[in-house]
């Protein structure tokens, strides 16, 4: 009888424990990693992999907890699909209920591979749904007010779909942008070819705006890191149109001439040695996966074949063969 009072006891002591923890738990504020977090809940999510997914963005310390409130609340089934912006500052409570009354995100803004920091702002000016602040701010104001004093915009933002409720700044939705940017880029760099010669992300993210411009087939762009790899280590200049138009600016007609080839910018890669000084565009994920992870080639030069991919060559003699032959046909020798 003893032992079972004790049993009793201790089972009595861990129903209360385990009562305030959950209570404790679904009535705490949560805090976010930004003051609003982009969600996207697919279709047949299994609880635990959701829960696991709000764990990885941050807004969960683990996936338990909550695992445990929509099981004692039997509504497991609940949780809608769709895209959600969250607020931090929502408890546990609050988040199950946006998620099961499908509150989702009813606006978005795709910032697409390739685009400049200008297209970006434009596309934001453009859209109804979003609050206009920074339509009169210089670049300078809008990378201090996003806390990302100091720092030049171009190429300093996530390509990617936005989600977000309507009457939301376009100052919050680049500072997400340029979160993004700075979290995939840390792990991309992480994770880099240690044999890449470059002394930062920076550079990496350079080299990688300049292989999203330059390549129009998608498997090619390790291919055209290499490249270009190959002619920094053999003090090579890079010759890449793309920076050259960059460094053109608003002059560039849609027409490359020699002329343009040959007068200086700081961007002009036939002109001057090394990186450009900044990306000269947006860079997608396969991009900068191709800067960090280029491919092992012995090809120096490249040209168009008209269909979007190119012809690689070793040698310029080759080079001057696969020019004659394809920019017959309208491609563009590199």
């Amino acid at each position: 009888m003893r032992f079972l009072k004790y049993l009793f006891l201790l089972l009595t002591l861990l129903v209360i424990s385990f009562a305030a923890w959950m209570a404790y738990f679904v009535t705490t504020p949560l805090q976010f990693p930004s003051e609003t977090v982009a969600f996207e809940l697919r279709a047949g999510s299994s609880l635990r992999s959701i829960s696991q997914q709000l764990v990885d963005q941050g807004m969960l310390q683990e996936p338990w907890s909550f695992i445990v409130l929509v099981r004692a609340m039997r509504m497991a089934g609940g949780i809608k699909a769709g895209n959600y912006l969250l607020e931090s500052g929502q408890t546990p409570y609050q988040l199950f209920i946006n998620l099961s009354n499908g509150n989702v995100s009813q606006d978005s803004i795709t910032f697409i591979e390739g685009w400049t920091f200008a297209q970006m702002r434009q596309a934001l000016n453009n859209h109804e749904s979003v609050r206009h602040l920074t339509m009169a701010y210089t670049d300078e104001e809008i990378m201090r007010n996003i806390g990302a004093a100091g720092t030049l915009p171009e190429g300093m933002f996530f390509p990617d779909t936005y989600y977000f409720s309507r009457g939301m700044s376009d100052q919050d939705i680049l500072k997400r942008a340029y979160t993004a940017l700075q979290n995939r880029m840390e792990a991309a760099w992480q994770q880099r070819n240690p044999a890449v010669p470059y002394t930062s992300s920076y550079e990496a993210l350079i080299m990688a705006s300049i292989v999203e411009k330059e390549t129009g087939k998608a498997s090619e762009r390790p291919l055209i890191a290499g490249v270009f790899l190959n002619r920094m280590r053999m003090g090579m200049r890079l010759q890449t149109d793309p920076t050259v138009i960059y460094g053109m600016g608003e002059s560039f007609d849609g027409n490359l001439r020699k002329r343009d080839l040959i007068k200086d910018t700081p961007f002009n890669t036939y002109t001057r040695s090394g990186l450009p000084p900044t990306p000269i565009a947006m860079a997608g994920m396969a991009a900068i996966n191709a800067a960090l992870h280029p491919m092992q080639t012995d090809a120096v030069y490249f040209v168009g074949k008209g269909d979007g991919s190119h012809h690689f060559s070793r040698t310029l003699t080759e080079h001057n063969r696969a020019v004659v032959r394809y920019q017959l046909r309208g491609g563009n020798a590199r």
